[in-house]
C-alpha cells in the first residue's frame, strides 16, 4: 500500500496550508494568500499555485512569522 502523504506529485497551496493545519478553513488560507500574507519560493502566489516537495513558503499571521519547507504533500487533513 503506498504512503497517501506521497501519493500526489503537486497539491494547490491553499489546500495544503488548510491541510498541514496553518489555517482553519481552506478559505482562509486563500485570504491570507490574495492578502499578501504568504510568499512562495520568494514570489506572491495566487491560492491555486501548485506546490511540490521541495518548496519554501513564509506564513506570516499577525505577529507570528513562520518559514516552511515542504516535506510532504497530503490533501487530507
Amino acid at each position: 500500500m503506498s504512503n497517501p502523504a506521497q501519493s500526489s506529485t503537486q497539491v494547490r497551496l491553499d489546500k495544503w496550508l488548510w491541510a498541514a493545519r496553518f489555517f482553519k478553513t481552506r478559505g482562509l488560507a486563500a485570504e491570507a494568500i490574495a492578502g499578501g500574507k504568504l510568499r512562495w519560493n520568494g514570489q506572491a502566489p495566487k491560492p491555486a499555485r501548485e506546490i511540490r516537495a521541495g518548496d519554501e513558503i513564509e506564513i506570516v499571521i499577525g505577529e507570528t512569522r513562520w518559514t516552511v519547507i515542504v516535506r510532504g504533500l497530503n490533501e487530507q487533513r
